[in-house]
């Protein structure tokens, strides 16, 4: 898991894929990695995000785009997320997620 701004003027850039809107980081959002992604079927729907014994629930907004140095294996999380998941500060930026449909 990586972490995004998906907020105007953040990190992710330019507004989600799934509504051309920005979202704030403090909801609970993720942009998956273009296969993940999946051409858009995945927009608007929920993953459950599990790191050591949390998990949250968060609903996928974005293309994390491959073809723009993506890695082919990435949840993109707003800072909701990880502060959801508990995940140190320490560790904020990448750290390693399992993840599955809801």
């Amino acid at each position: 898991m990586t972490i995004n701004g998906f907020e105007n003027g953040g990190s992710g850039g330019g507004p989600s894929e799934c509504d051309e809107k920005y979202h704030s980081d403090n909801t609970l959002i993720v942009a998956l990695s273009t296969r993940w992604y999946n051409h858009g079927k995945r927009c608007h729907k929920f993953i459950n995000i599990h790191y050591k014994d949390i998990s949250v629930k968060a609903k996928v907004v974005d293309e994390c785009d491959s073809s723009r140095g993506c890695k082919s294996n990435i949840v993109d999380a707003s800072k909701a997320v990880w502060k959801a998941l508990r995940v140190p500060k320490s560790e904020w930026g990448e750290t390693k997620v399992t993840w599955s449909d809801a």
